[in-house]
């Protein structure tokens, strides 16, 4: 039985009542969304609530918070990863760093870099279509293709400024 409660624990679309409307019942999976929006709509009710520091989804009165501390079934949790960071032997590290290895590499970049066309890129547009000049261009784009008049984007920071 104790098997089946905490597969329920686990299970996201679980419903949890809210700690601020007793009303809302919010699936698992949302519930730390649903209280930090419920927090900023229930201002008031929230100055009445402490939150849990084994668990931040438990939200309990502020008399009570001692209480719950104690009896919190996420301690458990926390001092068992507290103890075993400490009180486990630290496994050995490997000398070196790391065993792997890189392969061989047959790239060299700089004959690459040599061996392509000294041409500027210009998007979809071929390397041979920037390369043929035609007479009379002023620019180094082929005839059928002409430099933008203005970008395609506003920069937003200007646009702030300017009044």
């Amino acid at each position: 039985m104790e098997l089946e409660e905490d597969m329920d624990l686990l299970d996201p679309e679980r419903l949890i009542q809210c700690p601020f409307v007793k009303q809302h019942q919010i699936r698992a999976c949302r519930f730390p969304y649903h209280l930090v929006k419920c927090k900023e709509s229930n201002p008031e009710i929230a100055k009445k609530l402490a939150t849990c520091p084994f668990n931040a989804r438990h939200l309990v009165p502020q008399g009570d918070l001692s209480n719950h501390i104690m009896k919190c079934s996420d301690q458990a949790l926390m001092e068992q990863d507290v103890v075993s960071r400490f009180c486990e032997p630290p496994q050995e590290q490997v000398k070196d760093g790391s065993t792997w290895q890189a392969p061989p590499c047959d790239e060299d970049w700089e004959t690459e870099v040599s061996e392509t066309s000294k041409s500027a890129f210009v998007w979809g547009v071929p390397n041979s279509a920037i390369n043929s000049t035609t007479s009379g261009q002023t620019n180094s784009l082929p005839s059928r293709m002409r430099a933008p008049e203005t970008l395609p984007y506003t920069l937003s920071c200007r646009a702030n400024l300017e009044y």
